[in-house]
Parts: structure tokens; C-alpha cells; sequence
């Protein structure tokens, strides 16, 4: 198993064999053959003798129809933790297997066969949070092996067309300026964002807060309003700034935005806009 080491990135995985025994088997990097593809240079491998032990590499994209013929699986179980109000949170396992190709002619051979697995989980269910709505625009996102969230970002604007982002001043905003909200992911072609719940706290960290939702998918706030969602690699809507009434002492009401954004396939996200695929959270501060 110590043979070989997987990086499962936000755009790439990454694959490194030790070359060592790839040798002493009878083999080379150029007999190792990724998912039985033998002709596409970009899923050859290149030898790394700068590391020890040296060991051949390979990297390929994450996408679906070009990812050197890996394996695309999706799962769905109960939500835990921030996603225990789902009845259905994803998760894509990216999986394939590396095997020698023996060149001997002839009857029989005395090179034993290689083979490696690999495997990559991506849960695609996340909490985006971390907007502050008093000052300028601020997000937290952390980037790990088997995530995609750093492809994930949310963004604030002040016009319907998203095209100027909403600076605001020191002093706050007025009440019931319309704040227009926008949730992108970039380089995953093959996935809709679906917003399944965004709120305000009054702390970033919302677990022991006071919060109010914004909308749930199967109930919205009155002064909420939906404009796109799980259509596209982004989601829109807009609300009207309020404050919380336990800040009615301080001049300026500060809390945070947190949107529980999906992840979905084309096909599949219409079938999760549907409300009998959730447990219901009421809409309740």
C-alpha cells in the first residue's frame, strides 16, 4: 500500500508510483498504463528522480469524459453535523487503476502483474460562510485534499445584473436595501451550485448563535427573493437588510452570511429542488 500515494486536489489528482519496484518487477514508467489508456500522452506518466525514493507521476483533470478513464460514482447518505436537516447529502468517489503491461512475446512470462488502486471521495455539501455584512466583503475558505470547496466563493452586489459589488460603508446600510448575494463555482463544468439553506448569525461561527434564515429551500422569508438556483455554476438571490433586535443597542447590527450549498449533477438537481428530498427546517430565528 506504501507503493503509492494519492492527492486528491480541488482540479487534479495526483498519482506518484514508486519506480523501484516497477524495475525489479521487469517494468518501466512507459509500461504502467492508467485505466487502459495507452496512446494519450496526458495520461502517461512522467519518471520524478528528484524525490526518494524516485517514482513515476501521473496527473490528470477532474472531469467527467476527461479524466484519463477514471470511475465517476455517486452516493448519497443522511447529513451529519451543519447538514443533519438533509435527507440526501452526495458524495463523488473518482476511482481507477493503474496495471503493468507485459511486452514478453510468447507463451508464458515470469513478470509478475502490477496493479494499483485508486480513490478519491468529494462530499458535495457545503457550508460557505463567513460574509460579513457590515464591512467589506470577507471570506474564509480553506483548501484540503477531497474538497471542493475552494472552488466555491460568495459575493455580495447592489445592482439585479451583479455587476457592481456592494462596498459597505462603515456605518452600515440602510434598512431594507435590497443586498443581492451570489454563490459561484469555477472549474467544475460538470456540477449545478443548489443552495439548500442560507441564514444570518450573529457570530461567524453560527453553531451556539442567534440566527435567522434567510430561506430554506421549501420555505422563504417574504423579504427574500429566489433568482436562480441549481440552474447554472451559480446561484442568486436577494433580501432586505434588517438588523437583529438583541444588537438594538449598538449602532451598527453586524452578522454573517452562511449559505449550505450543493454540489449537484445536471440531472440530478432538479430532482433535489423537490421539498420531499429533506427534512424541513422552519424558518425561525
Amino acid at each position: 500500500y506504501t507503493d503509492i500515494s494519492v492527492k486528491c486536489g480541488t482540479t487534479y489528482i495526483e498519482l506518484a508510483i514508486q519506480i523501484c519496484p516497477v524495475i525489479y518487477t521487469g517494468y518501466n514508467a512507459s509500461l504502467l498504463i492508467l485505466n487502459h489508456i495507452k496512446d494519450d500522452v496526458a495520461c502517461q506518466s512522467t519518471v520524478d528522480t528528484t524525490v526518494f525514493p524516485p517514482v513515476a507521476k501521473f496527473r490528470f483533470p477532474i472531469k467527467e469524459g476527461n479524466a484519463c478513464g477514471s470511475n465517476f460514482r455517486t452516493t448519497s447518505a443522511l447529513g451529519t453535523g451543519a447538514f443533519s436537516d438533509f435527507s440526501q447529502v452526495q458524495t463523488v468517489n473518482i476511482s481507477g487503476i493503474i496495471r503493468s503491461y507485459d511486452p514478453t512475446i510468447g507463451t508464458i512470462t515470469y513478470n509478475a502483474e502490477l496493479k494499483y488502486y485508486y480513490s478519491c471521495a468529494y462530499p458535495l455539501e457545503y457550508l460557505v460562510n463567513n460574509t460579513r455584512v457590515d464591512s467589506s466583503l470577507s471570506i474564509a475558505v480553506k483548501d484540503k485534499n477531497g474538497s471542493f470547496v475552494s472552488t466555491l466563493s460568495m459575493g455580495l452586489y447592489k445592482d439585479l445584473k451583479y455587476t457592481t459589488p456592494l462596498i459597505i460603508p462603515a456605518m452600515g446600510v440602510e434598512l431594507r436595501t435590497d443586498i443581492y448575494v451570489q454563490v459561484i463555482a469555477t472549474n467544475l463544468t460538470a456540477y449545478f451550485v443548489l443552495l439548500d439553506r442560507c441564514y444570518a448569525s450573529v457570530s461567524p461561527q453560527p453553531t451556539n448563535s442567534t440566527f435567522f434564515n434567510l430561506f430554506v429551500r421549501c420555505s422563504t422569508d417574504p423579504l427574500t427573493t429566489m433568482l436562480e438556483n441549481g440552474d447554472s455554476q451559480k446561484a442568486r438571490f436577494s433580501f432586505k437588510a434588517f438588523r437583529f433586535i438583541e444588537q438594538q443597542n449598538e449602532t451598527v447590527s453586524t452578522y454573517y452570511l452562511h449559505c449550505i450549498t450543493r454540489l449537484c449533477e445536471r440531472s440530478a438537481c432538479s430532482v433535489f429542488k423537490q421539498c420531499n428530498n429533506r427534512r424541513r427546517r422552519d424558518a425561525t430565528s
